[in-house]
């Protein structure tokens, strides 16, 4: 087993990170076309503690190494992912936990992503993956398919920092523009108000 872990601080909110995370593989992100599908499979919501849970489905398209796809025994562009995602609003923690569902009886990749306030203006992500390669045969192939996975991890980590903050920055420049919006909005109810009154009051 091989283990991959990785952490970032997001210069924005925990209101805005958990509110943005729902949109990480929208067209904002550039770095996502490898994601060609996301299903919601189920979303509800705990009375008691006010968590919500979601089920989604996740389709991947990435290419594998030759030598990989050839051991595996055929193509293996194209993987899916189960994740189940758990939103405290209580404790701020946005919790996602996935696992593959292609291959898993050869390969099984168990991850968790956390994020939770710093402060105010800050956001931890945390990022924990264990890579297991299942397959039987020798030690040293076994190996080199954990390496290679830790490796695109590595890849993607990268990638899935850029691709995120700029889906924070671009949900942040719509919220602000639907805020200004419904703020010219209400001016512009207050100023029809005030004309009408007036003109009532000389009529």
């Amino acid at each position: 087993m091989k283990v991959f872990s990785n952490s970032e601080t997001f210069n924005y909110s925990w209101e805005e990170v958990s509110t943005a995370n729902w949109r990480k593989y929208c067209p904002w992100n550039e770095k996502s076309t490898h994601v060609v599908a996301v299903d919601t499979v189920s979303r509800t919501v705990d009375p008691a503690t006010g968590i919500l849970r979601t089920e989604r489905l996740i389709t991947c398209r990435q290419s594998a190494p030759d030598w990989l796809k050839s051991l595996m025994g055929g193509c293996m562009d194209e993987s899916q992912v189960f994740e189940t995602s758990y939103v405290d609003p209580r404790s701020k923690t946005v919790t996602m936990v996935s696992a593959n569902l292609t291959w898993n009886n050869l390969i099984s990749v168990q991850e968790t992503v956390v994020y939770r306030p710093l402060n105010d203006h800050q956001t931890a992500f945390e990022q924990a993956a264990q890579i297991t390669a299942l397959c039987g045969g020798w030690q040293r192939i076994k190996n080199r398919i954990e390496d290679t996975l830790v490796k695109r991890f590595h890849e993607n980590a990268v990638k899935g920092k850029e691709g995120f903050e700029a889906v924070l920055a671009m949900s942040r420049r719509v919220f602000a523009e639907e805020r200004e919006r419904e703020r010219l909005m209400l001016l512009q109810s207050q100023a029809s108000n005030i004309r009408l009154a007036a003109e009532a009051a000389t009529a």
